[in-house]
């Protein structure tokens, strides 16, 4: 099993940067691929970035592709996001969430059931 905790998030005014974290605990972290995906209030959990297990093979959505970047470091199992430029529209819970393969191949299979396992979520408020 995996546990995940996200973290990192908090108030930021529009156009700073935040960088979230997911740490993970239980065995085999660099068997999985990591997601990160965000609900905003009244609207659906979207899909916004992955991570293949091995850290060379990312993914974006376009509501966000150019300013976030995930990354890893299996050593310290912890996924980051570094969110850059953020926007009112970025307001939303922050999830990160394992899936036991090797790769995504495109964002899009990042649908809201995606995942083996999902941690708790960090809110991440832009203000204008």
């Amino acid at each position: 099993d995996v546990q995940l905790q996200a973290s990192g998030g908090g108030l930021v005014q529009a156009g700073g940067s935040l960088r979230l974290s997911c740490a993970a605990s239980g065995s085999n972290f660099d068997d999985y691929s990591i997601g990160w995906f965000r609900q905003a209030p009244g609207k659906a959990r979207e899909g916004i970035s992955c991570i293949s297990s091995s850290g060379g093979n990312t993914h974006y959505a376009d509501s966000v592709k150019g300013r976030f970047t995930i990354s890893r470091d299996n050593a310290k199992n912890t996924v980051y996001l570094q969110m850059n430029s953020l926007k009112p529209e970025d307001t939303a819970v922050y999830y990160c969430a394992a899936a036991h393969i090797e790769y995504v191949l495109s964002i899009r299979e990042l649908l809201p059931q995606w995942g083996d396992y999902w941690g708790k979520g960090t809110l991440v408020t832009v203000s204008s």
